[in-house]
């Protein structure tokens, strides 16, 4: 693995640091000042709405200007909105807080495509394993985010203040370290009439399980994590308690991503993926056992694995179905499909766990999980019939 593979990694890591604080914090930053109870992870909804509307913009700035390019200005964006949201907190101002949060969906966005950059600084043997190591950067996230949510809580009267303005800090890091980075031509830059249709593209069987697993899994994901802090907040459990169950949950998220390439390159994305679906339903069993520390800490770490496996799986099975000159539209495309059903789970979690509690929130879990179950046994079907599943123009 080269060194830009490698600093890629740490900046997923610094990524998911922001993604992970965010989480951590929103949702009771919003429920301190939020009108009513229910619109307490509006903040967090804002952070997923802000990259729904951005990643078309993203893909066109990277697609004329470049990788670093379009991956500096999605860092300038995140240092601003942080200092943004720092002020709004600070000033108890809700609404500012949420602007704030949808001005930060622009760095979310250009996070988003760091996995599929590692396929541009790989040869095409390895991209599994390049996917899959970025991914693993996220332990840095899993480290870093729940311990400085906590250790800058009471650094301010309002709490949360000083972690808004750590989150600039390793904005600034992160921008320091793409300054070192280096990515290669890509063939088809500047030209956007290059490749397929992106209709043509989306019609592909193994695109749209690709893009719709992936989405569903990071919605199901997204949906039970954002809940996490006010359930066990409303359960009288500490905000330390929730930040370990956090960390625990992103160990899970990205620590297997030093193997899952490997596995991917061995049993195939969809068995990878089945074996995702199947953690992801232990984690609900368990969080429906009881709501003890332990009980948060083992289902959100059992789902840390669950979407690692399904993510990464649908990351790697969409790469069958563009070439370079498209990929700026196929990424895009799955991006808005992504962020869509992250702001719909993450406006969810919050009104689901505050009206009709946790145990209701776990359950509505199980019908996205059926669907992503039905798309891959319907690809690895039309695979037994040996039916055309990828079209090249």
């Amino acid at each position: 693995m080269n060194r830009n593979l490698w600093i890629l990694a740490v900046l997923q890591g610094l990524f998911l640091t922001n993604n992970i604080t965010f989480i951590a914090i929103n949702g009771l930053v919003g429920l301190a000042l939020a009108p009513y109870g229910w619109m307490a992870t509006l903040p967090v909804m804002g952070y997923v709405v802000g990259g729904a509307l951005f990643t078309v913009p993203v893909a066109w700035t990277q697609r004329c200007f470049g990788r670093r390019t379009g991956f500096a200005l999605g860092l300038a964006v995140a240092l601003g909105s942080a200092l943004m949201c720092a002020y709004a907190a600070h000033t108890r101002n809700f609404w500012l807080l949420c602007i704030a949060t949808v001005l930060a969906g622009y760095y979310s966005a250009n996070g988003q495509l760091y996995r599929f950059a590692s396929a541009d600084l790989s040869a095409p043997t390895s991209r599994e394993k390049a996917v899959s190591l970025v991914m693993a950067g996220g332990l840095i996230g899993a480290v870093l985010g729940p311990n400085l949510a906590v250790r800058t809580r009471d650094l301010s009267a309002m709490p949360y203040v000083g972690a808004y303005i750590a989150l600039a800090a390793v904005a600034a890091v992160a921008m320091f370290l793409l300054g070192a980075m280096r990515f290669p031509p890509v063939p088809g830059r500047g030209n956007v009439s290059g490749g397929r249709p992106i209709s043509q593209i989306m019609r592909q069987p193994v695109f749209v399980v690709a893009a719709g697993a992936g989405a569903l899994s990071y919605g199901v994901m997204n949906l039970l994590m954002a809940a996490t802090p006010l359930a066990m907040q409303q359960c009288g459990l500490p905000f330390s308690d929730a930040a370990f169950a956090l960390q625990w949950h992103v160990v899970g998220m990205f620590a297997p991503g030093f193997f899952t390439g490997h596995l991917i390159k061995r049993f195939g994305a969809l068995t990878v993926m089945s074996g995702g679906v199947g953690l992801t339903l232990l984690c609900i069993a368990i969080a429906l056992s009881g709501v003890q520390l332990h009980q948060f800490t083992s289902a959100l770490f059992l789902l840390g694995v669950g979407w690692n496996f399904l993510f990464t799986g649908s990351t790697t099975l969409s790469l069958e179905t563009y070439t370079p000159e498209e990929k700026d539209r196929a990424q895009a495309v799955m991006n808005i499909l992504l962020f869509t059903v992250m702001a719909l789970s993450s406006f969810s979690s919050g009104v689901l766990v505050t009206t009709q509690g946790w145990s209701l929130l776990n359950l509505g879990s199980l019908a996205p999980l059926g669907l992503i179950a039905i798309g891959l046994m319907w690809v690895a079907r039309r695979r037994r019939t040996n039916d055309s599943l990828v079209i090249r123009g």
